[in-house]
């Protein structure tokens, strides 16, 4: 069974850090590329990083310089290292998987989700 569960989420004050987890199956950690999304309340789910199984990635531009996207392969493990937060980084987090070396930014192309993880960050 594919399955993604992220884990790392919180509440923390403006300019902490925190890392956000994903745990992958080893099935769905085949998946070449890995994303992290989230969604604001009233808002859409926007990229936020992404990651291919060789290490290239991509970042969105509200996020550039902040937050850093890794995985480490043999744990089958993505991360999402978030620095400098900002109270416009609250929102649910997701974990994504999809096949292929592209990253892309639509969430639709990703075929495999975890649950969400909830950041609140209060200013």
């Amino acid at each position: 069974q594919v399955e993604l569960v992220e884990s790392g989420g919180g509440l923390v004050q403006a300019g902490d850090s925190l890392r956000l987890s994903c745990a992958a199956s080893a099935r769905t950690f085949g998946m070449r590329t890995m994303g992290w999304f989230r969604q604001a309340p009233g808002k859409e789910r926007d990229f936020v990083a992404g990651i291919t199984w060789n290490g290239d990635h991509n970042y969105a531009d509200s996020v550039k310089g902040r937050f850093t996207i890794s995985r480490d392969n043999a744990k089958n493990t993505a991360y999402l290292q978030m620095n400098s937060l900002k109270p416009e980084d609250t929102a649910v987090y997701y974990c994504a998987a999809k096949p292929g070396i592209i990253i892309e930014t639509r969430g639709a192309n990703y075929p495999y989700w975890g649950q969400g993880t909830q950041v609140t960050v209060s200013s």
